[in-house]
């Protein structure tokens, strides 16, 4: 797994938009917020903190926006379940699908189920991560992303 202070491995994914996302591709051009999570339509209490952790995302989308960031979201589903999830939830940001699991297994790592850990990885514009979210707290982590942001924007 990576760690605070290395440069970002490169990765690209597919996106629910039909794009095709290569993380270097935002170097020297915008910070990066990668959001991991297990996956988008689960039963009981991991269901619930997807949705939490989207809508407190979603709330805080334009202020993450205008501190020059992008976010993504990264789970194991596949496209079209990412569709489904991004219409339903009306989620701004792109939702990307890693299915052969390798992103999410060496970013955020994989759960006993073989799903991406809760995890969200800070990126700065020189493609260092910054920040590691592993204990989040689903219904406040929009704000946690934009206080970690603005510190990077006090450091430029």
């Amino acid at each position: 797994m990576v760690s605070e202070g290395e440069l970002a491995p490169d990765f690209e994914l597919p996106s629910h938009t039909d794009e095709r996302i290569r993380l270097s591709s935002f170097r020297n051009k915008m910070n990066v917020v990668l959001c991991f999570y297990p996956k988008n339509h689960m039963w009981g209490c991991p269901s619930k903190k997807v949705f939490e952790q989207a809508k407190s995302v979603v709330d805080n989308y334009e202020r993450i926006k205008q501190l020059d960031a992008e976010v993504f979201g990264i789970s194991v589903d596949t496209m079209e379940s990412h569709k489904k999830f991004a219409k339903e939830y009306r989620i701004p940001y792109r939702l990307l699908s890693d299915v052969d699991k390798k992103i999410c297994g060496e970013y955020a790592g994989l759960n006993v189920f073989g799903l991406a850990k809760r995890t969200t990885f800070i990126i700065d514009r020189q493609g260092v991560i910054t920040k590691i979210f592993r204990d989040i707290e689903p219904a406040r982590h929009g704000e946690e992303i934009v206080a970690a942001l603005s510190s990077i924007a006090k450091m430029a």
